[in-house]
C-alpha cells in the first residue's frame, strides 16, 4: 500500500463532507494535497480485489444449530452436527451467479473452530460431525479450489471462549491459529477476514490486539493475501445493508484505518438506511455516517496522511448473518439484490454477499433460486454493450479541473438506458463530477450526471435512442484516464 504524507505548518481536524458543500467551503481545500491524492495507487493485491466485483460470505458454525447469531462460547460442541454437508454445492452455486471468492467463517465470536485446531479443544473435533473426524475449513478449500474460486477466512479475534482472552497470552493464540490455517491449507489463502467486534472474554476482559504482528504473520505467509476491514487493505464501508455511499472514494485520510474506531462501530452494530433514501435524509436534516463523503477534497485536505483503503458492502441475503429456520420467507427480492449491486459494485465497492447454509449444511432452495435469478440478471442487463464497437475520440483536458469530453459514435441509432464507466484505477482515482449528454440530432442533451467513478460506476437514466453520446469529465484530480464504457438497454431493474 502507498501512502503520501501530507506536512503542513499546522495540522487540522480531520472533517468530513458531502461533495455538494465544496463550494461552501472552498478556504479548507488545499489544491496540493488533493493533486497529491489523485497521485496514490492500489498495491496489486487490491487492484485484483477489487476486480472480484463479487464475495460472498458463508456464516456457518456452532450458531447454525443454537438458532443464534452470537454465541457466548458455551454451547455444546456436539450440538454441531450438519448431516447432508456438501461445500461443493455451496460454491458452485455462487459460482454460476457470477461471484469470484468465497469466505467462511473458520472461528466466529463463539471460539468454536471449524477445523480440528491443536490450540483449543472447542472445535470440530469434539463435535458430532463425522465422530469428530471431520474438517469443515478443509472442505471449503477443496470445494473453492475445484471449482476456481478463491479463498477467503473469516477468523474472529474476539473469542467468548478461550480463557486466555484478555491478556498478552491470546495474541499468541491468536496468531498460532493464523498460522495453523496457512500450515493446514496451504499458502494460497486469499483473504483473511478480522471483524471489528471486541467484547468482553469469559474472564470479563476485553483484549487488546496485536494487529502488527497479525499482519506481519499474514504478510510473511502470503504477500498476495487481502487483509480486510480490521486491517490493511479493505475498508468496512460502516453499514451492514450493502450499500456504499453516492461519492465512494478509495483514497482516504489514513485515520480510516484507526483500530479502536473501527471497534467501535461494529459494538454500535454499523449504520442501517434500507427504508430511507438521501433525499428524505436531507428534508429531515439527517446527515448520517453513510452519506458522509470520507475522500472529498475537504477531508483529503484536513488530513495528515491519506492512503488506498477501498471499500466493502457486506449485507446478507436473509435478516440474519446464520440460518435461522424461520427466515426462509424473508430472502432478499432480485430487486432488492439488484438495487444494492447497482449501489455497491456500481459505487466503486466490492459486494460481499452472505449465505448462510442450512443445518443440513447446504444452501437452502430458496437463497440457490435467488442467486441463480441475481447472476442471470446481471448478465441479461450488461451483457450487450452497444458501445462495444464504437468510435471513440477524446478531446484534450482543459483547465484547472481537468476537463476532457469523450465522445463516443455508435454507428447506428441505439435504445440505451444504463451507462457503466470506469477509470484505471491502477493509477488512481481522480474523477469527481462527470455527465452523460446524448446527441439528439440538433444537440445535447444531458441524461444523467454523477460524483464519482473509481473502478466502476453504473447509473440508470430514462430510455434514450441515439448514435452519439458523450461523458463530460465536469471536474477532475488530475488527468482522467477512463478505461472503460459500456452502454446497456435493459427493462429489467
Amino acid at each position: 500500500m502507498k501512502a503520501i504524507l501530507f506536512i503542513l505548518g499546522f495540522v487540522l481536524t480531520a472533517i468530513s463532507c458531502r461533495a455538494d458543500v465544496w463550494e461552501d467551503r472552498e478556504g479548507f481545500v488545499d489544491p496540493a494535497k488533493v493533486r497529491a491524492a489523485a497521485m496514490i495507487k492500489p498495491h496489486p493485491r487490491q487492484l485484483a480485489w477489487q476486480q472480484l466485483e463479487l464475495t460472498c460470505f458463508f456464516h456457518f458454525g456452532i450458531n447454525t444449530f443454537t438458532n443464534k447469531e452470537w454465541g457466548d462460547g458455551t454451547e455444546d460442541p456436539k450440538l454441531f452436527n450438519p448431516t447432508e454437508l456438501d461445500c461443493r454445492q455451496w460454491v458452485k452455486t455462487i459460482k454460476e451467479a457470477g461471484f469470484k471468492l468465497a469466505i467462511l467463517t473458520a472461528k466466529h465470536h463463539d471460539g468454536f473452530c471449524l477445523w480440528p485446531s491443536k490450540y483449543t479443544d472447542y472445535d470440530v473435533a469434539a463435535s458430532s460431525y463425522k465422530n469428530g473426524q471431520g474438517d469443515v475449513v478443509k472442505e471449503f478449500v477443496d470445494a473453492c479450489r475445484a471449482e476456481g474460486i478463491k479463498i477467503g477466512i473469516y477468523l474472529s479475534p474476539w473469542d467468548r471462549h478461550e480463557q486466555t482472552y484478555g491478556t498478552d497470552a491470546y495474541n499468541d493464540y491468536f496468531n498460532n491459529q493464523i498460522n495453523e490455517i496457512f500450515d493446514l491449507y496451504g499458502p494460497d489463502i486469499d483473504e483473511f477476514w478480522f471483524d471489528g467486534a471486541n467484547g468482553e472474554g469469559p474472564n470479563g476482559k476485553k483484549q487488546v490486539y496485536d494487529w502488527n504482528r497479525f499482519y506481519k504473520t499474514i504478510r510473511e505467509r502470503n504477500d498476495n493475501c487481502v487483509i480486510a476491514v480490521s486491517g490493511p487493505d479493505v475498508r468496512w464501508v460502516g453499514n451492514e445493508s450493502g450499500l456504499a455511499r453516492e461519492s465512494e472514494w478509495s483514497v482516504v485520510p489514513a485515520t480510516a484505518m484507526d483500530q479502536d474506531d473501527i471497534s467501535a462501530a461494529f459494538e454500535e452494530g454499523g449504520f442501517h438506511y434500507d427504508d430511507i433514501s438521501p433525499e428524505e435524509m436531507a428534508d429531515l436534516g439527517i446527515t448520517p455516517y453513510e452519506y458522509d463523503d470520507m475522500g472529498d477534497r475537504v477531508a483529503i485536505s484536513a488530513a495528515e496522511e491519506a492512503i488506498w483503503y477501498p471499500a466493502e458492502c457486506d449485507t446478507s441475503i436473509r435478516p440474519g448473518w446464520f440460518y435461522h429456520k424461520s427466515q426462509n420467507g424473508l430472502v432478499k427480492s432480485l430487486s432488492k439484490l439488484m438495487d444494492i449491486y447497482y449501489k455497491s459494485v456500481g459505487r466503486n465497492s466490492v459486494l460481499l454477499l452472505n449465505i448462510p447454509p442450512d443445518q443440513r449444511g447446504l444452501l437452502h432452495d430458496r437463497d440457490v433460486k435467488r442467486l441463480t435469478d441475481f447472476g442471470n440478471t446481471i448478465r441479461d442487463v450488461f451483457g450487450n454493450n452497444k458501445a462495444a464497437g464504437a468510435v471513440r475520440t477524446d478531446s484534450e483536458v482543459t483547465g484547472e479541473d481537468y476537463q476532457m469530453t469523450i465522445e463516443l459514435d455508435l454507428g447506428s441509432e441505439e435504445w440505451i438506458n444504463r451507462l457503466s464507466i470506469g477509470e484505471n484505477i491502477a493509477n488512481g482515482q481522480r474523477v469527481e463530477k462527470f455527465a452523460l449528454e446524448v446527441w439528439t440530432g440538433w444537440k445535447w442533451k444531458e441524461v444523467v450526471r454523477s460524483t464519482t467513478i473509481g473502478y466502476k460506476r453504473l447509473l440508470k437514466f430514462p430510455l434514450q435512442k441515439a448514435q452519439k453520446v458523450r461523458i463530460n469529465i465536469v471536474q477532475s484530480r488530475y488527468i482522467p484516464e477512463i478505461s472503460s464504457i459500456g452502454l446497456y438497454y435493459s427493462s429489467l431493474y
